[in-house]
């Protein structure tokens, strides 16, 4: 009877077991306000605060992983991680069926920055031949027949914050930031010191992919994901951050799993 009764208990127990860890990819050319690494680990920003409530609400523990950008799509190859945000299907458009999207979560918008602002848009195909802040291992479509032309040549910083720090010590006139981290960068300035957008280069809409694997919640995933930007809190976290919540909306082409 006692031996039955113990049996009956491991099962029980069994069935509250926590779930197994949710592993996430975290880019470590990302910097504020998407995420600030400390010590190998992300401990704040935009996609840290989504990733821990998207765990949270599905019932795992979030594991982050900091991988270079290049290596990204090999660990979800290998299964080491199994959850990539801020990604694109037009970035990555070989994907099989071992991996389902999200719906799109966020706006990307590319930015041609400048220390000073300017009258009119700038038309980055009439610009003299110069150096342009760039991330290194980035693409920017836009430019690239430019960068091909060599009539603007790429100054690569290991992350966008730093491409920032660089533009606003004169390295270059011109440099090319996501409009997050300008906004970010800029809440750090008096007002005259501030830098400018003076031209949209790009914008793209952006979510997360996650390995198509038995063993994963993958529906709960994406209905929570679903969920969080319905519900606002996805654009509730960008405004913690950015000092405004989004005024687009990224296209919602999408059925409920």
């Amino acid at each position: 009877m006692r031996s039955a009764l113990a049996a009956c208990l491991l099962v029980t127990m069994n069935g509250f077991a926590a779930e197994p860890a949710l592993r996430f990819s975290i880019a470590d050319s990302w910097a504020m306000p998407m995420v600030q690494i400390e010590r190998g680990q992300p401990t704040q920003g935009i996609l840290h605060d989504m990733m821990a409530s998207l765990a949270t609400q599905v019932g795992s523990p979030a594991r982050f992983h900091v991988l270079a950008r290049a290596r990204v799509q090999a660990a979800m190859d290998h299964k080491e991680i199994d959850i990539r945000c801020y990604a694109a299907q037009s970035w990555l458009p070989n994907q099989s069926s071992d991996y389902i999207w999200s719906i799109p979560l966020f706006v990307q918008r590319d930015l041609l920055v400048s220390r000073e602002p300017h009258a009119a848009q700038v038309i980055p195909q009439n610009l003299p031949p110069q150096p342009v802040g760039t991330v290194l291992g980035y693409a920017y479509p836009s430019l690239q027949p430019l960068f091909d032309s060599h009539q603007l040549t790429r100054d690569d910083a290991r992350n966008q914050d730093q491409v920032l720090q660089k533009l606003w010590a004169g390295r270059y006139r011109y440099a090319v930031s996501n409009q997050w981290t300008l906004d970010w960068f800029n809440q750090t300035l008096p007002p005259n010191q501030q830098l400018h957008s003076v031209a949209i280069l790009q914008e793209q809409a952006v979510g997360c992919v996650i390995r198509n694997d038995p063993a994963l919640p993958v529906q709960r995933v994406l209905r929570t994901l679903l969920r969080m930007k319905m519900l606002g809190e996805i654009d509730d976290i960008i405004g913690l951050y950015t000092g405004h919540r989004p005024t687009e909306s990224a296209p919602q082409h999408y059925e409920a799993p």
